[in-house]
């Protein structure tokens, strides 16, 4: 599938895997990257930091987000930015994907 000059919808670009994380990196530069990730149930990232700041926007469905500890739910439409060097996690309450975006500063 052709990415550069064409239209496209972001939740056709990864599908969904029953207990499964699914990622197609849409850009990579040395600057940062842009992927798709589609969640299963109970799916998610664990606990960690990033050297750089993470704007994430949820395409479809709904994760719970936690941010130094702190847990907020995050659905379809809606973004939220992961600072940098700051404890965060995501979890799949039911299937949700979403675009993460990361630029290296």
């Amino acid at each position: 599938m052709e990415l550069i000059g064409t239209a496209l919808t972001m939740s056709d670009l990864v599908s969904y895997q029953d207990g499964a994380v699914v990622s197609k990196t849409l850009i990579d530069k040395k600057i940062g990257t842009v992927t798709m990730f589609s969640f299963g149930v109970g799916q998610g990232l664990s606990e960690h930091t990033a050297p750089f700041d993470a704007f994430v926007h949820v395409v479809d469905g709904e994760a719970e987000v936690s941010i130094n500890g702190k847990a907020q739910t995050v659905s379809a439409g809606q973004m939220i930015i992961m600072p940098a060097n700051i404890p965060h996690e995501l979890k799949a309450a039911k299937p949700f994907k979403m675009l993460l975006v990361m630029i290296r500063a």
